[in-house]
C-alpha cells in the first residue's frame, strides 16, 4: 500500500495531505513508525560513548517525530471529524501506543544514561531550556515507572493500557449519546420565545433529517439557545434532561462502570509510583502542587462567592415568581429566568447584540488586534488540503516570513464532539515553525443569514485563539517544552487574557459591526456588555467551583471507595447548587474534560488561570490594552517561552511580581 503517512509531505508547509490519507493508512504507518522510534532509541542505549545531554536527552527529545506526526492526525480526526471505521482504529491504535510508550519509559538502560546525565551533567553548562528538558525528561522516567521493579513495572503496563482504552471509550459513548437524541416540532406554538434565527437552524435541521417542522439537538448551537429562550417549561425539561442523560441512561453508552475504574486504576497506578492519590501524583508537577493547596484555593474563592450567589438567586426566585409565574426554579429554568432577568435589570437581549457578531468580522478583527499586538498576519491559503469543506486555512507572517499554520473549523456535525478546543498537527520546535489547528461548535450560517455569534462564542472565539497563539508564537528549541507544553494550571492564561479584548471598546470597534449596514457597535451597547460580564458572577463561580470540588473527589486518596456515581456528586456539589437534583440525570457521565480530556484533578486551573490572567490584564489596562511594550513582554516572556522555565519565573518576569488574587475578585465585581 503506497502509504503516505510513512513519507515525508510533500506539499505546502509540509502540511497533512487530508485528501491523500485513508483511515486504513493509520494503523500500519504507526506500527512502522514504532518500529523506526524503538531503532532510535537503541541507537541511544547501544552508544559506547558516556551519556551527555547532547548523546542522550538531546537525542530522545529527536527520537519518534513520524509517530507524534501520525498520531496527532489520528486523535485530532478522531474529535473533530470521526466515523465508527475511525473510533475502531483509534481503539487499535491506542494499546499500541501505550505499550510504545512504557517500552520506552520502562526501559533500564535507558533510564541509566538519562539518570547518569541527570546526577553528573555540568548543570552551568546548560542553558535554562536545557535545564529545564533535562528535569522534564528524568521526571517523566520517574513518574511513568522506571524506578519501579520488573512486576510493578508489568502491572503499571497494563493499568495505562487499560486507562488509554476506558478513556476512549468513554468519550464515544457521550458522542453517541449526544447524536442519539433530537427534539421534533411540529407545531408552531411550541417555538414562542425562541429567536428566529433559531428556529431558522432548527428548520434546516429538520430538512436535513427529512423531517416537517423543526428539530433540535443537543450540541451547543442549539441546545444552549432553546434552554435559553424557549417559553416551553416542559420542552425546556425534556431537553434538559435528556443533555443530563449522556453517558447516564440504562443503554450501552452508560459510563457508570467507566469511571469507576477509571478512578481505581488511576489512584492504583498513583499508589504504585508511591503516591497516596492520582491528585497527589498530578499536583506534584503544577504550580498548586499539592491537593491542600487546591482546596484551600477553592475554599477562598466558595467563601467569597457564596454570599453573592446566596443573593443573586434570592433576586431569581422573586424575579421568576412575580414576572413569570414561577414558583419554584428547577434547573431547566436557570437560563430561561437568568436571561430574562438580564433583559430586565440591564436593558440586554443578547439577541440585540448577535447582529454586530458576524463570525468572519469577529474573526478579522480577532486578526487585527493580534496584528496589533505581536505583529502577525494571517492570509487565506485555499492550495493547503484540509478533512472537511467547513475547515479554512490561514498562514501566520511574522516580518513578512511565513510563521506557522492555522486551521479553524467551526460549525457542528455529525462526528464532532460537543465544546471548543485547539490543538497542533505540528508542534514548534528550533527549524521548524507549527501547524495549529482550532475547533468550536458555533452557530450555523442558514439560507437567509451568515453565522451570527452570540457574545458567549465572540469569547470562546478569543479563547481558543489565545491557546492558538501560545502555539503559534512558540519559539523555543525543543516541542516537548514548546507551546501549550506547560504546567496544566498556566495552560489556561494565554487563552483567558485574550477573552479581555471581547469588553474593550477600543477591540470592539475593529470587528463588531452590524452585518447588514456596517454600524460599529454602539457605545450604549458596550456598556452594557462590560456590565453583563458582572451579571451572576457569584453563581458563575460556585458552578466553575463545584466542577473544581468534584474533578479532586474521583482523585483523592478515597476515589477507590466510589462505588455510586450519582450518588457521589450529588454529595460533592449538591451544597453549592440552588436547584433540586434531578434523578435520571449525572453531570460525571459527560464530564469529558477529566474523564477523556487531560485535565483529571486539574479543572480548578481555569479558576487559578484567571487569577493569573486578571492580574496580568491589569498591566495592559494601566498601560494601555494595544500598547507595544506591554505585549512585546507578554510575547517574549508569556508566549514564546512555552514551558522552558518555571511558569512563576515566565510571570514574574512579565508582571515583575507574583499575581495578586484579589485582581480576579475586582474583575469579577465580588469585591
Amino acid at each position: 500500500m503506497d502509504n503516505p503517512l510513512l513519507k515525508k509531505f510533500q506539499t505546502p508547509f509540509e502540511s497533512a495531505p487530508f485528501d491523500k490519507i485513508k483511515i486504513e493508512h493509520f494503523i500500519p504507518a504507526i506500527q512502522k513508525s514504532i518500529e523506526i522510534a524503538l531503532k532510535e532509541i537503541d541507537s541511544i542505549t547501544q552508544q559506547k560513548e558516556s551519556p551527555t545531554f547532547e548523546n542522550t536527552i538531546e537525542k530522545l527529545e529527536n527520537c519518534g517525530t513520524l509517530i507524534d506526526r501520525n498520531t496527532s492526525l489520528l486523535f485530532n480526526l478522531n474529535s473533530a471529524e470521526t466515523s465508527e471505521q475511525l473510533q475502531k482504529t483509534a481503539q487499535e491504535a491506542s494499546p499500541l501506543l501505550t505499550q510504545f510508550q512504557n517500552d520506552i519509559r520502562l526501559n533500564d538502560t535507558l533510564f541509566e544514561r538519562i539518570k547518569f546525565v541527570y546526577q553528573n551533567e555540568d548543570r552551568k553548562k546548560l542553558t535554562a531550556e536545557q535545564n529545564t528538558l533535562l528535569e522534564k525528561e528524568y521526571k517523566n522516567f520517574v513518574r511513568n515507572g522506571a524506578n519501579l521493579d520488573n512486576t510493578s513495572k508489568e502491572k503499571l503496563r497494563v493499568i495505562d493500557t487499560q486507562l488509554a482504552k476506558l478513556s476512549l471509550t468513554f468519550g464515544e459513548h457521550v458522542l453517541a449519546d449526544t447524536q442519539a437524541f433530537s427534539l421534533h416540532i411540529e407545531k408552531k406554538e411550541e417555538l414562542i420565545g425562541l429567536p428566529p434565527s433559531v428556529i431558522e437552524m432548527a428548520e434546516e435541521e429538520a430538512n436535513k433529517k427529512i423531517k416537517k417542522g423543526w428539530v433540535f439537538t443537543l450540541d451547543y448551537p442549539s441546545y444552549v439557545p432553546f434552554m435559553t429562550y424557549s417559553e416551553n417549561r416542559e420542552l425546556r425539561k425534556k431537553m434538559s434532561i435528556a443533555f443530563g442523560q449522556r453517558g447516564f441512561k440504562d443503554n450501552e453508552q452508560n459510563n457508570n462502570d467507566i469511571i469507576i475504574e477509571l478512578v481505581k486504576l488511576r489512584k492504583e497506578r498513583a499508589q504504585l509510583l508511591g503516591y497516596d492519590s492520582h491528585a497527589a501524583f498530578v499536583l506534584e508537577e503544577r504550580m498548586a502542587q499539592s491537593e491542600q493547596n487546591v482546596k484551600t484555593f477553592l475554599d477562598e474563592l466558595a467563601t467569597k462567592a457564596k454570599p453573592a450567589a446566596e443573593s443573586e438567586w434570592k433576586a431569581m426566585e422573586a424575579f421568576a415568581s412575580e414576572k413569570l409565574d414561577l414558583e419554584k426554579l428547577e434547573k431547566w429554568d436557570t437560563a430561561f429566568v437568568s436571561e430574562k432577568l438580564k433583559q430586565a435589570q440591564l436593558d440586554l437581549n443578547e439577541q440585540e447584540l448577535k447582529p454586530y457578531f458576524l463570525l468572519n468580522n469577529v474573526l478579522h478583527g480577532l486578526f487585527e488586534i493580534v496584528k496589533k499586538l505581536y505583529g502577525i498576519e494571517l492570509r487565506k491559503n485555499k492550495e493547503v488540503s484540509v478533512y472537511h469543506k467547513d475547515v479554512e486555512v490561514f498562514e501566520v507572517h511574522k516580518d513578512n516570513i511565513p510563521y506557522a499554520l492555522l486551521y479553524t473549523d467551526f460549525f457542528p456535525r455529525p462526528g464532532k464532539r460537543n465544546g471548543a478546543w485547539m490543538t497542533s498537527y505540528r508542534s514548534q520546535k528550533k527549524g521548524k515553525r507549527p501547524h495549529i489547528s482550532i475547533v468550536c461548535n458555533f452557530s450555523k450560517p442558514t439560507h437567509t443569514e451568515p453565522s451570527l455569534l452570540t457574545f458567549q462564542e465572540v469569547t470562546t472565539l478569543f479563547h481558543e485563539f489565545g491557546h492558538a497563539l501560545h502555539g503559534i508564537l512558540a519559539n523555543t528549541t525543543y516541542s516537548s517544552l514548546s507551546g501549550t507544553s506547560v504546567y496544566w494550571d498556566f495552560v489556561e492564561l494565554p487563552s483567558q487574557i485574550m477573552e479581555n479584548w471581547c469588553y474593550q471598546p477600543e477591540a470592539l470597534k475593529l470587528y463588531a459591526k452590524h452585518f447588514k449596514t456596517g454600524e460599529v457597535i454602539p457605545h450604549e451597547l458596550i456598556e452594557k456588555i462590560k456590565k453583563a460580564a458582572h451579571f451572576q458572577q457569584g453563581l458563575q463561580t460556585l458552578r466553575q467551583l463545584s466542577f473544581g470540588y468534584l474533578d479532586l473527589s474521583y482523585h483523592d486518596k478515597n476515589a477507590d471507595l466510589i462505588d455510586d456515581i450519582k450518588r457521589h456528586e450529588k454529595n460533592q456539589i449538591q451544597h453549592l447548587q440552588f436547584t433540586e437534583d434531578t434523578a435520571e440525570n449525572c453531570m460525571s457521565t459527560a464530564f469529558s474534560h477529566i474523564f477523556q480530556g487531560g485535565y483529571s484533578a486539574g479543572y480548578y486551573s481555569y479558576k487559578w488561570a484567571e487569577v493569573l490572567d486578571a492580574d496580568a490584564f491589569e498591566l495592559f489596562l494601566e498601560k494601555g490594552i494595544f500598547e507595544p511594550l506591554t505585549a512585546k513582554s507578554f510575547l517574549e516572556n508569556i508566549l514564546s517561552k512555552g514551558g522552558t522555565e518555571h511558569p512563576m519565573t515566565l510571570y514574574k518576569r512579565f508582571r515583575g511580581k507574583e499575581p495578586d488574587p484579589s485582581a480576579l475578585l475586582r474583575r469579577a465585581g465580588l469585591t
